[in-house]
């Protein structure tokens, strides 16, 4: 059964499943006007580690699944990594002693444009599941960690991350959830944000059901334009994303970022999804990164005496902190014109009764099992990192697809889909031959780099431009980080 089907089912076993410590959750929707349930939620163990997540839905049992889901990621994948044993050594001395398909090669990682790694660089390697055998294989453990705090290795080749990850009753629920999160970042990646194409979804004519149109009438009655756009409609699934206009909005500037994801099989399921996001990224928004002193008045009494000495600032990474902070200074009027450069723009229209999709597909099961073939039949490898509970009692999982695409803005990691799909529309992010000034060599196997046309280049210094003011779209600081940083330089500390 799904936490979808019985949210309250959901809650309860993941409750359940968290180590001894204090559980603190109420609703944040209040900050925005929306009013589509939302809760904030954080977890402090008896070891002093504090998680804190948030989540959202159609009621609020939907909103505590989603946030003791994000949870249940986070919190079993730090204690399954501690205890995970790892192996130092090289790809080279590795493959030699496990064999190829023993391990996973880096340049078919998605490296940043430039990385300094060769084969006979040492590395700290865990081991994973190749879900189509069951054989373990080994790879980089900074691909299966979420943060650097989970690393025991000195030198990661990239900045963990959470994509990938997926949680759920089951272990077809949870590994849906992460393949669909891999899928949706790999499609838009160079698709929104900062590159954003303009491809608005037009839903005239489309026969929605009735729970979509009822959301798109109460974003309607609010005054609220939101904006479906298309990123891609790659293996056949629908991958699009909201955004939205907000012209009362006056005193959330953060909210006017709001964006809901979604990549499906459904296109339905996949508007549905990222409308429900894109109210719950605006509350999020603008209680996490907002003025300090309105999320106080939605919180309950001394939350603020509770989370913010938790908060290190020395462990944000600075340019998302700095961002956030720089982003937190605007205005409302300042951010809607930020947001309408690019965020907002529309180039051309797509009918969304066009868009492909398969209805009624049922269970998990299915989904997942449709997900996966979709993946090998594209010959992908599927990795899984089962970061569950001993007892499996609920199932957390790290998905990882060699060859998908993810973090191409932020950490200027690309590979083979993404320099092919840049050259594809001429982009000047990506070349072949000798790369120009500011740009950097793309870390490629022989074989891709054959397949490309010979050795590629990404623009790194062009993609820094053009990000901008805009990073904070592509990663944000803890909750209330920013916030905290403009208060201690009020006072005359903080971070430079």
């Amino acid at each position: 059964m799904s936490a979808k089907k019985n949210p309250q089912e959901a809650c309860e076993a993941y409750r359940a499943a968290f180590p001894p410590g204090e559980l603190e959750m109420f609703r944040e929707d209040p900050i925005d006007r929306v009013g589509i349930p939302a809760v904030a939620a954080s977890l402090r163990l008896k070891t002093g580690t504090l998680f804190a997540t948030h989540g959202h839905g159609t009621t609020l049992e939907e909103a505590e699944a989603g946030a003791l889901g994000e949870m249940a990621k986070t919190v079993f994948t730090e204690a399954a990594l501690r205890a995970h044993a790892r192996e130092k050594g090289t790809y080279r001395e590795l493959a030699r002693t496990y064999g190829p398909s023993g391990v996973v090669d880096p340049l078919k990682l998605c490296l940043p444009a430039g990385s300094p790694y060769h084969a006979d660089m040492e590395l700290t390697w865990v081991t994973v599941t190749r879900l189509t055998t069951g054989e373990k294989v080994f790879i980089p453990e900074e691909w299966v960690a979420t943060w650097g705090g989970e690393l025991q290795g000195r030198m990661p080749l990239i900045t963990p991350i959470t994509s990938g990850q997926g949680a759920g009753l089951t272990h077809e629920q949870a590994l849906t959830h992460g393949i669909l999160e891999l899928f949706q970042r790999d499609g838009n990646g160079l698709q929104s944000r900062a590159l954003d194409q303009g491809v608005v979804l037009d839903l005239k004519g489309a026969a929605l059901g009735p729970e979509l149109q009822s959301l798109l009438a109460h974003y309607e009655r609010l005054g609220i334009e939101v904006i479906p756009k298309l990123a891609c409609t790659d293996f056949g699934l629908v991958n699009l994303y909201v955004v939205g206009r907000d012209p009362a909005l006056r005193d959330q500037p953060m909210a006017l970022t709001a964006c809901g994801e979604a990549a499906d099989l459904d296109r339905e399921r996949a508007l549905r999804k990222a409308l429900l996001e894109y109210a719950g990224s605006r509350t999020r928004k603008a209680f996490a990164n907002g003025p300090l002193e309105l999320a106080e008045k939605i919180a309950p009494p001394g939350y603020m005496n509770r989370f913010l000495p938790h908060l290190e600032l020395e462990d944000e990474e600075p340019r998302a902190l700095h961002a956030m902070a720089n982003w937190a200074r605007l205005s409302a009027p300042q951010m809607r014109a930020l947001m309408e450069q690019r965020v907002l723009a529309e180039r051309c229209r797509v009918p969304f009764a066009s868009l492909p999709t398969i209805p009624d597909l049922g269970d998990a099961r299915e989904r997942s099992a449709l997900l996966v073939r979709k993946l090998t039949l594209a010959s992908f490898d599927i990795l899984v990192a089962d970061m569950s509970p001993a007892d499996h009692s609920v199932f957390s999982l790290k998905v990882i697809v060699p060859g998908l695409e993810v973090e191409t803005m932020s950490d200027h990691r690309i590979g083979e889909r993404g320099v092919a799909k840049l050259l594809a529309r001429q982009d000047p992010l990506a070349g072949l031959g000798k790369p120009p000034e500011g740009a950097q060599r793309v870390r490629l196997t022989s074989e891709a780099e054959e397949r490309l046309g010979g050795p590629a280049w990404f623009h790194s210094r062009l993609a820094e431009a053009i990000v901008g003011r805009l990073y904070a779209l592509y990663r944000e600081p803890e909750r209330h980080a920013a916030q905290l940083l403009m208060r201690q330089r009020r006072h005359g500390g903080g971070l430079s």
